[in-house]
């Protein structure tokens, strides 16, 4: 194509009829420029100079350059242990080659706002439940309430069971009408390409597909919803208060994004294990955060899944017995 007499044309219409020619395969071509440019560089021309021979690398060559970089002094030779690195190209290199392709701009979309999506309705759910466990004191009722004969046991359960189902409801009611809407304009294609075919996964060393990704995002934000859910009625039946309710978890969530990329090990650490990680998991996928348990390492997505759906577990029990004894003192 880049030999065709419309590519060496001076006419700028006929250019353009050449250029179109490449769109239809631009994902592949972006691939492409990827691994053959090296690890944190990029040309988009890189492509058009490739031999055939040259070509036939591709997947190892995308080994290569993790490699080279992780050898790199001031990449990721200054931010990786040994075992850490070694854990790195065995992702790589374990990842089922070649890969299927197909377009996936449906689930492009709907992971291009996923984030955002799930951050608003953390924030709507905490709003909805912060008056769950204060508002018998802000109306003066907390006597009335727990002189009732079920006001300590059955009535406490009751509200955290509404909290909970308030949080359920509306989560997956919001995601599932947000997937609608783009999946069913856009389309489903795409959903069993490897997440590596994807432009800002292209480094991931996750065995997933685009599919699974989706499953992923949608349970580490259920997750991640429920767990502020329960902190924010942790805080109103501790506080009673609802502002205070509301404060916390909203800090929590928007706090860490002023100290993402430190570039300090330990930090990065400790960041890639708060709670807001949960509603934006597509960002968890694409980084390389790795945690040493037993001596084994792990990346942070299954670590975030796992902790957050013991503390959410843990939590239930905790705001019951707050809630229960906070007005025998009083």
């Amino acid at each position: 194509m880049n030999q065709s007499p419309q590519a060496k044309s001076e006419n700028t219409i006929e250019n353009d009829q050449s250029f179109s020619r490449k769109q239809g395969f631009s994902d592949i071509r972006e691939l492409l420029n990827k691994a053959f440019t090296g690890f944190q560089e990029y040309d988009y021309f890189r492509a058009d100079t490739l031999t055939e021979e040259e070509a036939g690398q591709f997947y190892k060559k995308r080994t290569e350059n993790l490699k080279a970089w992780l050898a790199e002094e001031g990449g990721g030779a200054d931010q990786f242990t040994k075992t850490e690195k070694e854990f790195l190209v065995n992702q790589y290199k374990s990842l089922e080659t070649p890969w299927y392709y197909e377009s996936s701009d449906g689930f492009d979309a709907w992971f291009t706002w996923s984030p955002t999506i799930c951050m608003l309705v953390v924030l709507t759910v905490g709003f909805l439940v912060s008056g769950i466990f204060s508002c018998e004191k802000r109306y003066r009722a907390a006597s009335v309430y727990f002189a009732s004969y079920h006001g300590r046991k059955k009535a406490v359960l009751a509200k955290i069971k509404a909290g909970v189902l308030t949080a359920t409801l509306v989560y997956w009611g919001i995601m599932l009408l947000y997937s609608a809407v783009v999946l069913g304009c856009l389309g489903l294609q795409g959903s069993q390409c490897v997440i590596q075919t994807q432009f800002g996964k292209w480094k991931s060393f996750y065995a997933m597909t685009i599919g699974q990704e989706y499953a992923y995002i949608l349970l580490g934000g259920y997750i991640g919803c429920l767990f502020f859910t329960l902190l924010t009625m942790l805080i109103s039946s501790w506080s009673h208060s609802g502002t205070a309710a509301v404060i916390v978890p909203f800090a929590l969530i928007l706090a860490p994004s002023f100290l993402a990329e430190t570039q300090i090990p330990f930090v990065d650490k400790i960041l890639g294990l708060l709670p807001d990680q949960l509603l934006q998991v597509e960002l968890v996928i694409s980084h390389f955060s790795l945690y040493s348990l037993g001596g084994k390492i792990i990346g942070a997505l299954p670590v975030l899944l796992v902790l957050y759906s013991v503390l959410c577990a843990g939590l239930l029990p905790v705001v019951y017995r707050i809630y229960r004894r906070k007005e025998v003192r009083e």
